[in-house]
């Protein structure tokens, strides 16, 4: 049985590892968009979990991945005549973003078996730890099964995979963070005030709000996987209107919203209008209503973090989608992502000081 203090000191360890992972994880994800965005994702045509860590080595090496590759319909039909010096610039992004992914899997097993070796976690956390480490290995998996549905007659991957792809890694990535706040102690155990009774029922349905900005994820991968962006780069107008021609045209009509660009783009900025007054509401009344610092110190962070990223949206469409700006729009939904977690996880502890203070 260990001692509280004991246990406080591996608690930290163990949340900075976390912390860790996260850190990682967000690069991972910045890292994917960006391959996204200068189409690099089916340059590598094999997967190797193994050997494929180590890059092509010499000028043979480099000409028989090269040659692999001119096999494939993206070369055929869209990057025919490309050179060589070319193709290294495409290869080395989806090559970073696979070493990067076989590194976060490292970073996570080895301190994992090192802690548990110890006997160090505490009692009902090792069952969540092994299933955030089945779900990394799900997504190293569902990676390449995005993959290859562009090695085929499309040189395209599916929309679908490629959100899938997209979600779990969010979901990954949240769920490592809500972790790490359980663990940290100064974040399991505030010293500030219970949540007042005007913020209870905020507590309550919070987290609904990271599930919104988390289907505004999913919806901004259907408009990466479909180029949807490049369809109307205006606003607040889309084409002649507010309201694009052409709109669920699609037969059924509610597959436009998956397959449609016109849909897909507008159903996007539909659902960020809609978060713009939910969670700009939200953060808003914790900070005109918070007693203590820390919320009102989370509400101004989530207002702002919301003001950057459709600040960083409207930017994405006015510039044509230039790589810089549309990958700062995803580090940005990242980012709100994590503030809302952060201040969702603080009410939640609060309210959970009242109920067992009984005020």
């Amino acid at each position: 049985m260990f001692s509280r203090a004991y246990q406080t000191h591996h608690d930290r360890q163990l949340a900075l590892w976390l912390l860790a992972c996260a850190a990682v994880i967000y690069g991972m994800i910045l890292l994917g968009g960006v391959t996204r965005l200068t189409e690099s994702g089916l340059s590598m045509v094999e997967w190797r979990p193994i050997m494929g860590i180590w890059p092509p080595i010499g000028e043979a090496a480099w000409q028989d991945v090269f040659a692999k590759y001119q096999q494939f319909p993206e070369y055929q039909k869209i990057n025919r005549g490309m050179d060589l010096a070319e193709f290294k610039v495409i290869f080395m992004y989806e090559y970073l973003h696979r070493v990067l992914g076989r590194l976060i899997g490292l970073l996570f097993v080895i301190p994992l078996l090192f802690f548990a070796l110890r006997g160090v976690v505490r009692p009902g956390l090792m069952p969540r730890l092994l299933l955030l480490l089945v779900l990394g290995g799900c997504q190293g998996l569902l990676g390449w099964y995005m993959v290859k549905s562009g090695l085929v007659d499309r040189p395209s991957v599916s929309q679908y995979r490629l959100t899938a792809h997209l979600g779990l890694a969010v979901a990954l990535y949240a769920a490592i963070v809500w972790q790490f706040l359980n663990l940290w102690p100064r974040a399991a155990a505030p010293s500030g005030s219970p949540a007042p009774e005007s913020l209870r029922g905020i507590a309550r349905w919070s987290p609904l709000l990271v599930l919104l900005v988390y289907l505004m994820i999913l919806s901004g991968g259907l408009v990466a996987g479909t180029d949807a962006g490049y369809a109307y780069p205006t606003w607040p107008n889309m084409g002649p209107g507010f309201i694009p021609p052409g709109l669920y045209a699609d037969s059924p009509r509610w597959l436009a919203a998956f397959e449609d660009v016109t849909t897909i783009q507008f159903n996007h900025r539909m659902f960020a209008y809609l978060l713009v007054f939910v969670v700009g509401g939200f953060g808003l009344m914790l900070l005109l209503k918070g007693k203590d610092a820390l919320i009102r110190v989370a509400g101004a962070a989530v207002i702002a973090a919301l003001l950057l990223q459709v600040t960083l949206g409207i930017s994405t469409l006015l510039t044509r989608m230039a790589i810089p700006v549309a990958a700062g729009h995803q580090a940005g939904a990242i980012l709100l992502l994590t503030v809302l977690v952060f201040t969702v996880h603080t009410l939640r502890v609060r309210q959970g000081s009242a109920e067992a203070s009984g005020s």
